[in-house]
């Protein structure tokens, strides 16, 4: 259904040029008119800030919209405070003939704005008209699951529809939030059972992952524009934890539409969104892949939509830009792989992935073949290009090589020699062969194989990361031959990694001592729970495309099924515990939005393969190309006895030739 939008153009200090930009391109399906207002919120002990004012009006054929600065703004490379809270001025209308709105983000303004004849005249710029009463309850009802409307809060589904499907649907829809009207995201749980809410009824960024790739698929795209284009805006934020603040082009791990009185007039309320970038979630770690998901979905939208409009925005081109440099900025570190610490990715709590994990690495590259994909030629571009194809090489080279282990692998390191010192060492990382444990020899099928968990001097973490390897598959990270041997071992290894519920997160789970020292006795990621081990329905949807693209749907199919048995009856559980994923998750939360959405994306992939290109990327010839140059010239290829002449460099200047 079309809904209407009221999408900003925050003006970051990090690029002045939006300040004087005049047209930005949005595809709204509605005509209609508002004036939303960027305030900065008086804060206890703070001062006031410059407010800015935006005024917005959507075109009833271009479908455009016109941003000015008429107050007030940024100057230089002066960023947006960030006690800065971005509000949209909304009067909230008590009711409409006698149809209660509910609180917070009320579903009586979503997609019911009235086409307006702009040469006309309106009684109130803030107030939305309407269409017929009638239609507005029938809205209401589909919106509405004995909760309260729009919130995306209290909601219990009570059945009444004809399949698990459908019931996803409904459950998936009444978890969306609403920011002025317009759909921003959805919340990470509607569980009506917890009474500690946490940061549940938060939009995550990685969470809305797949709701955003279901809506799509379903043809319903103004709620991934709009969140694309609202996240957009909370980047340039301020963001400080300590008097530090971390590199331009974070993304936020979450944010949340509050309602909070207007200034000057208790009797109306405005609606704000507060991100989170790490300051306030448990550990205080910064997520590393929120801004590799945004390029992701940015490129899925256009694909599916056929919209490139948005991507071609100067502040959207400028998102991209900032994200590239933050991952690609010159560092320590000799390894192309990006350098994290614990807890920055899905697996957000202390589970020993500090370092080079590979879902990371996986979503590096494949926001760097989306951003490549999407990026304009123009001022600072060219730079940027080139730094990133050199990266790309260098990242899928370092991979396919030093991550993979198969069987033929694994006998490979039990051989290693260690302390070697020159620059054609076989053993480059100086792994100890003793560190391969006795579950990894038996458990290593004879066909198949997959990528390491992470690579650092000294240590390989053999555990098998679900979403690293699944991901590398989709990306095209992994190369065709290792994709389908990734999908071998899944196949072998059914009962470990799907068993009655898919997708173990990892294999195995850590445990003893070992569990003790790595997570520090954490009580949540306790053996085969969680993080550590536990089954998580939401990686359904990251199976089905790896599956899509490698052209094994019955692998999918299967999963799809073992899913379909239980996960309703469960009511949509966060995750499974038990090495069977036998048991609900002790502290899972129910109705886990993207455990839905997980699903939902699975069935709509298995319905129509080839929707999976919106996410699938192929490597060009030119990537091939070089990375056979690197695979020639690596020393590795040519080890063995060596019959050349050696030169050994002694003191006093002699030189020794034997």
């Amino acid at each position: 259904m079309g809904t209407s939008e009221a999408v900003l153009h925050v003006l970051s200090g990090a690029v002045p040029q939006f300040l004087s930009s005049d047209m930005c391109s949005s595809n709204s399906d509605l005509v209609f008119y508002s004036k939303c207002h960027i305030k900065s919120v008086k804060k206890k002990g703070s001062r006031r800030l410059p407010s800015l004012k935006c005024s917005s009006m959507s075109g009833c054929q271009i479908g455009s919209y016109r941003c000015k600065r008429l107050g007030g703004g940024l100057h230089g490379n002066t960023a947006i405070d960030r006690l800065t809270l971005l509000r949209c001025k909304c009067q909230q209308a008590e009711s409409v003939s006698g149809v209660d709105t509910g609180e917070g983000n009320g579903a009586w303004f979503v997609d019911n704005a009235k086409k307006l004849n702009l040469n006309g005249s309106m009684n109130s710029e803030d107030i939305l008209e309407f269409k017929t009463v009638e239609q507005l309850k029938r809205e209401n009802e589909v919106s509405m699951l004995n909760g309260k409307v729009g919130t995306g809060t209290n909601t219990i589904f009570t059945g009444g529809v004809d399949s698990v499907e459908d019931e996803a649907w409904e459950l998936l829809r009444a978890s969306m939030v609403y920011y002025c009207g317009s759909p921003v995201g959805t919340i990470a749980a509607n569980d009506p059972t917890s009474s500690n809410v946490l940061n549940y009824d938060q939009v995550f960024i990685r969470d809305f992952i797949p709701s955003g790739i279901a809506f799509l698929l379903k043809g319903e795209y103004d709620i991934v524009r709009n969140f694309i284009l609202h996240t957009l805006q909370l980047q340039s934020w301020e963001k400080t934890m300590d008097c530090h603040s971390p590199g331009q082009g974070l993304m936020p791990a979450s944010f949340k539409v509050r309602t909070v009185p207007l200034d000057g007039d208790d009797s109306a309320t405005e609606e704000v969104l507060d991100p989170d970038f790490g300051e306030a979630a448990i550990g205080r770690v910064a997520p590393v892949d929120s801004g590799l998901w945004w390029i992701i979905l940015l490129r899925a939208y256009g694909k599916c939509s056929d919209d490139l409009s948005v991507q071609e925005r100067v502040d959207v081109q400028t998102g991209i830009k900032m994200i590239l440099r933050l991952c690609l900025a010159d560092g320590f570190d000799m390894f192309p792989t990006l350098l994290v610490t614990d807890g920055s990715c899905m697996i957000d709590r202390r589970m020993g992935i500090h370092g080079h994990p590979l879902e990371i690495q996986a979503l590096f590259y494949s926001a760097l073949l989306c951003a490549r994909e999407m990026l304009t030629p123009g001022d600072g571009s060219a730079d940027l290009i080139r730094a990133l194809n050199n990266r790309l090489v260098a990242l899928s080279f370092h991979i396919r090589e030093y991550y993979w282990i198969d069987m033929r692998k694994l006998n490979e390191i039990y051989r290693y020699k260690t302390e070697e010192y020159s620059y054609d060492a076989v053993n480059k990382f100086n792994i100890y062969p003793d560190q391969i444990s006795p579950w990894l020899v038996e458990w290593m099928p004879n066909k198949g194989g997959y990528l390491i968990g992470n690579l650092q001097p000294a240590h390989m973490d053999f555990r098998f990361f679900s979403l690293g390897n699944l991901w590398a598959v989709v990306s095209g990270l992994a190369t065709i031959d290792q994709s389908h041997a990734i999908l071998d071992l899944i196949e072998a290894k059914w009962a470990d990694l799907v068993a009655e519920m898919p997708f173990k997160i990892c294999y195995p789970a850590l445990e003893g001592q070992e569990w003790q020292i790595i997570t520090g006795c954490d009580p949540k990621n306790t053996p085969w729970s969680y993080h550590n081990a536990g089954s998580w329905p939401t990686l359904l949807w990251q199976l089905t495309v790896a599956c899509m693209k490698m052209n094994r749907p019955e692998l999918a199919a299967k999963a799809v099924s073992v899913a379909e048995k239980r996960i309703s009856k469960d009511k949509w559980p966060e995750y499974y515990d038990t090495k069977k994923a036998r048991f609900i998750g002790k502290q899972s939360r129910l109705f886990q939005t993207w455990s839905i959405a997980g699903f939902l994306v699975a069935k709509l992939l298995l319905a129509d393969p080839n929707a999976a290109k919106i996410l699938t990327t192929e490597e060009d010839t030119e990537l091939v190309n070089a990375f056979s140059c690197m695979i020639s010239a690596n020393p590795r290829r040519k080890r063995g006895p060596k019959r050349s002449k050696q030169t050994y460099i002694v003191y006093n200047y002699w030189i020794c030739i034997s």
